[in-house]
């Protein structure tokens, strides 16, 4: 044990990294030669000697071989306090250098998951809520640079139930943004486009200066994206109206990644029929995991369109032939057919097929002029729309 002492001692005052390696492998005369708790004595003697050292740290981080060292004796700690929760240091210290050297963001999140943190406000591992909410929300932010979606989720979930016991909130503000922000993505992410959409839009909506008008108003093109690619649904209506009353909506259009959205937003909120050549540019600003092809052969952006339209469909017409209905919805026969069913079956729309006249019948309990006061509406909705528009540039 001593000889391993006086080496680690060496190697810190010289940087030598071999020996320092030399001593923490798996060779013969390694410090597995030693029982179990004096390899704890050594990993915490190494950890809070390089800690307290005024030059090894943060340099000695550039060799692999040390931060291999470091890793390893993280896992052989103590279960009791090492001095001046030194491990916790250099966990955070290895989280800034994969970040900011390394940009290995899945091991930074990984160091971070390891740090002690007590609620005994006499331990030297105490951590508040609000320090605790800020380990578990850069854990979720960086494995969500990595795609981890399950990862982040569980870290965001876990700053979740620490969250609401921050005392003093607005001391601390810009972390609890933070998490909202991260928590909204973490849905967007795991595909919970409603959910999300809500998300995006309360941060929209966030006053003070902590975040930049900019991003506002990206947090606003955000929430129409989930809302469009949202299922069909009372709850996609209710979260299409509020981002559609949104004064800001109209200055996506300045924006290259939101430019369509609020046509489409607009429209698909006023029950209007989309084409699919309006939206060729809001496919193209969708990110790779809203891309995914569902089980169904469609994408989840042709699934929400063509939902929309059926319900469109389905406010303007008493009864459709299956063979004109595909052509409106821009899929073959047998897949309208499959989704009209589907809907059926689910609740979301209210009619029958009649497999012998090949014709899909809508129930309404609408008036007979129902369908035409719809249209009227959204005619004039949209007139109205592009009437502000036009007086705004006049002012």
């Amino acid at each position: 044990m001593e000889g391993f002492v006086e080496t680690i001692d060496s190697a810190l005052q010289t940087a030598d990294y071999g020996s320092l390696a030399a001593v923490f492998s798996y060779g013969p005369s390694s410090w597995h030669s030693l029982g179990q708790g004096e390899q704890r004595s050594l990993a915490s003697y190494l950890i809070e000697t390089a800690v307290g050292s005024p030059t090894f740290l943060p340099r000695a981080f550039s060799s692999t071989q040390v931060r291999n060292v470091f890793l390893e004796t993280l896992k052989h700690l103590p279960a009791t306090p090492v001095e001046g929760a030194a491990d916790n240091k250099l966990r955070q210290m290895l989280f800034d250098y994969n970040v900011n050297e390394e940009g290995d963001y899945s091991a930074a999140a990984g160091v971070l998951s390891g740090m002690r943190m007590h609620d005994d406000r006499d331990s030297v591992y105490y951590f508040s809520a609000a320090e605790k909410c800020d380990v578990y929300v850069k854990i979720a932010e960086c494995f969500l640079e990595e795609d981890m979606i399950a990862e982040s989720d569980a870290a965001v979930g876990r700053a979740g139930s620490v969250v609401e016991s921050i005392e003093n909130a607005d001391q601390h503000a810009a972390l609890i943004l933070r998490y909202k922000s991260t928590y909204a993505r973490v849905l967007d992410s795991n595909r919970k486009f409603l959910q999300a959409a809500s998300r995006y839009h309360d941060l929209s909506q966030s006053s003070g200066d902590l975040i930049r008008a900019e991003d506002l108003l990206t947090m606003l093109g955000r929430a129409a994206t989930c809302a469009i690619l949202a299922p069909s649904g009372p709850q996609r209506h209710r979260v299409l109206g509020h981002i559609s009353r949104d004064p800001r909506l109209d200055q996506l259009r300045g924006l290259s990644d939101f430019e369509t959205h609020a046509t489409i937003l607009t429209k698909m909120y006023g029950g209007q029929i989309l084409r699919k050549e309006e939206l060729v540019g809001f496919e193209a600003s969708l990110q790779p995991h809203q891309r995914a092809i569902m089980g169904d052969g469609l994408t989840i952006m042709e699934r929400g369109v063509v939902e929309h339209n059926m319900l469109a469909v389905s406010g303007i017409y008493r009864s459709i032939y299956v063979d004109e209905l595909a052509l409106v919805l821009g899929v073959g026969n047998e897949k309208a057919e499959k989704i009209v069913a589907t809907m059926i079956l689910d609740g979301s729309l209210e009619g029958s097929i009649d497999q012998v006249e090949n014709l899909v019948l809508f129930h309404s309990n609408d008036s007979p002029n129902g369908a035409w006061d719809r249209a009227i509406s959204s005619f004039c909705m949209e007139l109205n729309r592009v009437t502000d528009g036009v007086r705004s540039i006049e002012t």
